[in-house]
């Protein structure tokens, strides 16, 4: 009788199972895939029907990270992930254009990043932004076509006393630093820039309702000192949902009558004075790191979110915070912590 080998059933059947279990696993990521696909193109459609248009500033040396999560922010695409991938896929990164846009969330992020690779400025608008300072308002403007002298003129705070935005600065102080709302503004060939800071201007005193002032006072705070905070913050804290953290950091330090340790303050006192703007050791008004108490003045012009959070700090009892260069903003309640997310998170905004 020939010799045969007769498999064993039970051995047989581990192989058996192992392909149903591969065939499983990849029938999951098959449908993984698929599902990440179809939410991907859904992400790309437009966020809703509404016509309503905002203007959206990408300034020069921004990256798609930045361009994605801004959109994102201004409620004008579904997904900032969505956006990136879109980009990167199409190698288009390199050919974002900077410049003041015209969006409405009845858009594609296909159309958006048309839109912003043609380059379709709204060229007949001039834009202040938030956290500039007045002398790169100056060039900002003098850069959109205005006569610098005309510019120089137009940045005078005594044409300006008859609004209420002015009431708020001191006597003794002598710069729109930090009053200009940022916005952009309708220009034309025979538009004067003090039309301009007018404008800005009647914003800024539309957005200092009695509400916030009211919200100032709770905390101590004369308008004009919630502006400096607010100018602080903005230059501080990338992220508008970090600012209300930040902002009670600071708020917790000047109660407690310690040195805000600022050193976007300190900074700001070195450039005023000509000196290098890495000089944290330069005594100034400014050096929040010698000197308690807010800066006689704000440091830039601020944003509706710097504003909302320094009214109405978040109800925390961080002590510390740091951000990083990766743009995300680190709290801690002790000094041994924030030195050790100095050290991990923040290299070169640092110094380190």
């Amino acid at each position: 009788m020939a010799d045969y080998y007769a498999p064993d059933r039970k051995a047989a059947g581990v192989p058996r199972r192992i392909w149903l279990l591969v065939l499983a696993l990849l029938g999951l990521v098959v449908v993984g895939a698929l599902l990440a696909r179809h939410v991907y193109y859904q992400d790309l459609q437009p966020r809703s029907s509404s016509q309503t248009t905002q203007l959206f500033t990408v300034d020069r040396g921004t990256s798609v990270k930045q361009i994605a999560s801004g959109l994102q922010d201004h409620q004008l695409i579904k997904s900032a992930w969505a956006f990136q991938l879109y980009v990167h896929s199409k190698e288009l990164g390199s050919q974002l254009q900077a410049g003041t846009y015209a969006f409405s969330p009845s858009e594609s992020v296909q159309q958006i990043v048309k839109t912003l690779t043609v380059g379709h400025v709204k060229t007949n608008l001039v834009t202040i932004l938030p956290g500039r300072r007045i002398d790169q308002v100056q060039a900002d403007l003098i850069n959109a076509g205005f006569d610098p002298q005309s510019v120089k003129k137009a940045l005078e705070p005594s044409q300006y006393s008859d609004l209420p935005a002015l009431a708020y600065k001191p006597a003794n102080v002598s710069s729109l630093e930090g009053l200009l709302w940022p916005d952009s503004f309708q220009k034309d060939s025979s538009t004067d820039p003090s039309q301009i800071i007018r404008e800005s201007l009647t914003e800024m005193g539309q957005h200092m309702t009695p509400d916030l002032q009211a919200a100032f006072a709770a905390e101590g705070l004369s308008p004009y000192s919630g502006l400096i905070l607010s100018s602080i913050v903005i230059q501080e804290v990338n992220k508008p949902a970090d600012q209300a953290q930040a902002a009670q950091v600071f708020m917790s330090r000047l109660k407690s009558g310690s040195t805000l340790g600022s050193d976007v303050t300190t900074r700001y006192g070195s450039i005023i004075a000509g000196k290098s703007p890495n000089n944290l050791s330069f005594d100034s008004p400014y050096n929040t790191h010698l000197h308690p108490g807010l800066p006689p003045t704000p440091i830039s012009t601020i944003s509706a979110s710097a504003l909302a959070a320094a009214a109405h700090p978040a109800p925390t009892t961080w002590l510390y915070f740091v951000t990083g260069d990766d743009g995300n903003t680190y709290f801690s309640t002790n000094l041994q912590d924030h030195q050790a997310l100095t050290q991990k998170y923040c290299h070169k905004l640092c110094g380190n």
